[in-house]
């Protein structure tokens, strides 16, 4: 084996490694946590960049392959260093920082953004993204170290949801060292909110049906035959390698459940039946073979809801269907970026935004971090047009996943893993901010990263 392709071996298992560090400290959202990220994953980003360089090698995934969400990120990326500039011209600069040279009666470097402190974390939180997809899309264009990938992911995000159940079993008011603020019986695992971690569960979900999937689907292919004889080898599959696969889809599902998370849970079913639909798009295949496989992976989720489910059935049976409070979050969100539309306040600065816009439609009792929809947040912070440039910057690559998904003829799992993953990720961010939780962000990048490096052919050169 030579030199460059065992450190390629090192930094995927490094790689692997941060992936499982980061829902321990609070799902990443956390100071030390953004700190310990953020030399971690573009700190592997740059010994990869290092080992293609000194090996005279060419990169496995060639620029020119996401060049339109590379520009579209670096225009966003230039864009948030403008709004943090203190050279910009003072008629651009946010009117906060001529109230507090006013009130403290002394000159003061004003910018576009409205806390220049809030814009570098975002945009050290937002480069740490970046690192982990470019990782990813450049190691798992190989096939086997793809699905090496999606096994660990599944299986970092079952073990964390084991420890959720049992801390919700026997430490319901602890989450690490801190008090855990969400109902009891819920789990959370390391996460503060329970939604994040549904999100975080649902990643893993579909994860672990994707390895399903592809097995039976590969049974029934191989076996066909009479139902009687497929029943035999579903069951023979089931002893052998679906035994572990099963099992752990069973506790990841369990712990979405439990989590109580109705946006987390209703997002991950829409991006299941995604990639249901995309597992078996090709008609090639008999109807029967497509028919069994898909009723005993649905057999096996009812069983589990049925398990797990009363937290989600006592929210519906409650009609608790509603927030108020969001829907006031969000008008107030709306008015602040009509009030700014093209500069923005400055990339993450919502928290000191929205107390400025705060009116009488919400309770004084609260304070607001989030705006609990990443897109509204996106563009209060960064103003429209660039807030849908870095939306852009996500969205295209799921879109060429789902080509791939849609095209390949061999190697579609880990594209149609991707594309259902972006779906989960796109519909929660509209009631939610988990993709704001670092966990969820660079865990989700991995398997978009990977989908994507797994989109074209390999018979298809892709390199520099």
């Amino acid at each position: 084996m030579r030199a460059s392709e065992i450190a390629d071996l090192a930094i995927f298992w490094s790689y692997i490694a941060g992936l499982a560090w980061c829902p321990f400290w609070f799902g990443s959202n956390d100071l030390v946590a953004w700190g310990i990220n953020a030399i971690l994953f573009p700190g592997l980003a740059l010994a990869h960049e290092a080992v293609v360089l000194l090996s005279g090698r060419r990169h496995a995934i060639g620029i020119r392959i996401v060049r339109i969400p590379a520009v579209l990120f670096v225009v966003v990326w230039v864009w948030i260093v403008l709004q943090n500039a203190t050279w910009m011209p003072s008629s651009l600069d946010q009117p906060i920082w001529a109230l507090a040279a006013d009130t403290l009666n002394r000159a003061i470097d004003g910018s576009i953004s409205a806390d220049r402190d809030l814009t570098n974390l975002a945009l050290m939180r937002l480069l740490t993204a970046a690192s982990a997809f470019w990782i990813a899309l450049q190691l798992c264009r190989d096939i086997v170290r793809s699905r090496q990938l999606v096994t660990a992911i599944a299986v970092i995000v079952c073990a964390y949801a084991i420890y959720g159940m049992v801390m919700a079993a026997f430490f319901p008011d602890t989450i690490l060292w801190v008090r855990n603020q969400n109902p009891h019986g819920t789990v959370s695992a390391t996460f503060i909110n329970r939604n994040s971690f549904a999100t975080y569960a649902g990643l893993g979900f579909l994860a672990v049906s994707g390895i399903l999937l592809r097995l039976y689907r590969h049974t029934v292919g191989l076996v066909g035959g009479s139902a009687r004889l497929r029943i035999v080898s579903f069951i023979e599959t089931t002893g052998r390698a679906g035994a572990v696969v099963m099992a752990g889809t069973f506790i990841i599902a369990g712990a979405l459940l439990m989590s109580g998370s109705r946006g987390g849970i209703v997002a991950t079913a829409v991006a299941f039946f995604v990639l249901i639909v995309l597992t078996f798009k090709r008609t090639s295949r008999r109807r029967n073979e497509q028919r069994d496989t898909i009723l005993f992976v649905v057999f096996l989720a009812a069983a589990t809801f049925v398990t797990f489910g009363d937290h989600f059935i006592g929210k519906i049976a409650s009609g608790d269907l509603g927030d108020s409070s969001r829907v006031s979050i969000y008008n107030i969100t709306i008015g602040s970026i009509l009030d700014s539309p093209i500069l923005g306040y400055g990339y993450g600065t919502f928290p000191d935004i929205f107390p400025m816009f705060r009116d009488q439609s919400i309770s004084v009792i609260g304070h607001w971090v989030q705006a609990h929809n990443t897109y509204l947040e996106i563009a209060q912070g960064l103003g429209v047009l660039f807030g849908l440039a870095l939306v852009g910057a996500v969205a295209i690559p799921v879109l060429r996943c789902l080509k791939g998904a849609m095209i390949r003829v061999e190697n579609a799992s880990i594209p149609a893993l991707a594309t259902s993953a972006g779906v989960l990720v796109g519909l929660h961010s509209l009631v939610d901010f988990s993709m704001q939780i670092q966990a969820v962000t660079l865990t989700f990048m991995a398997l978009l990263g990977a989908g994507l490096a797994q989109s074209e052919s390999s018979r298809i050169s892709v390199t520099d």
